[in-house]
């Protein structure tokens, strides 16, 4: 497969979610957000230190987990993962493997996991397209999380 040198603003259309082995069909937007569950910690300060300095508190990550969600059209001749193929994954109950790449870059995802479908919307407006959007959350650790297989051409110096 033939690379493409990037350079400038990635565009959103080069960037894929592919549940179940296919892209998303007729994808219009996806969201990937990572998330960090804290906790506060208060503790008193040294005894050296003035009034009021125990008002700051410090921070510790105790949990990592991701979300997804993708907005799409429904297409009647679609052949990669639309509205019926994520419905029929969606009623089976069970965990999909899920991957966000850069396209030309499939074999290499920065993110792969397996998550469930927390939800599935299909909305049809009167003399408009019919959409679907899709939410999904992580089960469990990711397989692949590597900031590596992002394209962002940092300058090195040397």
């Amino acid at each position: 497969m033939a690379t493409t040198t990037k350079s400038g603003y990635t565009n959103g259309s080069d960037v894929l979610l592919y549940v179940d082995g296919k892209a998303v069909g007729s994808c219009t937007s996806h969201t990937a957000t990572f998330n960090s569950e804290t906790k506060d910690r208060a503790v008193k300060p040294v005894a050296s230190k003035p009034i009021s300095s125990g008002l700051w508190k410090k921070k510790g990550v105790i949990g990592l987990s991701y979300s997804i969600s993708a907005e799409g059209l429904r297409f009647y001749d679609e052949t990669e993962c639309g509205f019926k193929e994520l419905f029929k994954l969606w009623k089976a109950g069970k965990s999909v493997k899920v991957k966000c790449m850069e396209r030309e870059n499939t074999d290499r995802p920065y993110l792969e996991g397996d998550c469930v479908i927390a939800s599935l919307e299909d909305s049809a407006p009167a003399q408009d397209d019919a959409t679907y959007s899709l939410s999904l959350e992580n089960d469990g650790e990711p397989d692949v999380l590597d900031e590596s297989a992002i394209t962002e051409n940092v300058a090195t110096e040397g």
